[in-house]
């Protein structure tokens, strides 16, 4: 579940991939989107027929850490169905990230997911100075596999490209423009074309609504996705980029993740619509 989701919302990296990317050392000239401390949830709702179910949480944290003698994000999501839906797809995923706070560049990444009864873990070990990262892959259907490959500078796994795009001067690009870019998953660069839809108004279950930047994305064909279809996200319109909503086709239905409650945010909250706004 987390997978998917976070795999909708790496979407809006791509269309802005030259914004804040440099060919430099550093892959971020300032952060102004999030601190340590922020924590954002979404509540995740699945689609059986005509039904949409309340079926789990995903919950996106940042702290600040040492890693390797340096300082570092350490970005953790975790996401899970609700036990009493286990029995019909039970889903328990995390995903943590160890990026150089200085340069951006990520240090260390980890997978493990367990959804529907097939199981994954990927951990990269990436080492920047000499563009390289060795993979560990393994899942269900595949044994270990271990690969060292050349990278390019600024090149992600996909938990960090969320914080890279919160990011982005959105501002920049056309509506419909699609922007090509590649993504490191399992042990492969995969070439995607998001599309930038322009802006809307979004109302959670909460009865809070933002103004919103929208995207699409076509799906790269795997265990929960089908090829050709497409995904789309929301995120404010304001400095915190913060996704409000996101939907998508899977295989066993459609599923969709909606902002549930946050905390911490470093930027006031400009794109939130108070209840007494004309």
């Amino acid at each position: 579940m987390s997978r998917v989701f976070i795999l909708i919302l790496t979407s809006y990296l791509l269309i802005s991939a030259g914004d804040p990317v440099l060919k430099s050392d550093r892959c971020l000239t300032d952060n102004f989107a999030f601190n340590p401390g922020e924590e954002v949830e979404y509540t995740v709702y699945y689609n059986w027929g005509f039904i949409w179910v309340n079926a789990g949480r995903v919950t996106f944290n940042v702290f600040e850490k040492l890693f390797r003698n340096r300082p570092v994000y350490h970005f953790d999501s975790y996401g899970t169905t609700h036990r009493k839906y286990d029995w019909v797809f039970k889903v328990r995923d995390r995903f943590q990230s160890y990026v150089d706070i200085e340069t951006f560049r990520p240090l260390w990444y980890e997978m493990d997911t367990y959804e529907g009864g097939f199981e994954a873990r990927d951990v990269y070990n990436f080492f920047p100075e000499e563009n390289l990262v060795i993979t560990r892959t393994e899942n269900s259907d595949k044994p270990l596999q271990i690969d060292t490959l050349e990278i390019e500078t600024c090149s992600f796994d996909v938990l960090t490209a969320i914080y890279v795009a919160r990011n982005i001067d959105f501002a920049s690009y056309q509506v419909n423009e699609t922007i090509p870019f590649s993504i490191l998953i399992g042990n492969e660069l995969f070439d995607l074309n998001p599309r930038y839809l322009g802006k809307e108004t979004i109302v959670t279950r909460e009865k809070e609504t933002f103004d919103c930047i929208k995207f699409s994305v076509e799906l790269v064909e795997g265990f929960i996705f089908t090829a050709g279809n497409e995904m789309f996200v929301w995120v404010t319109d304001d400095d915190n980029r913060i996704p409000v909503l996101v939907e998508a086709q899977i295989r066993i239905g459609s599923v969709k993740a909606m902002l549930h409650s946050y905390r911490g945010l470093r930027n006031p909250e400009t794109a939130r619509i108070s209840p007494d706004k004309d």
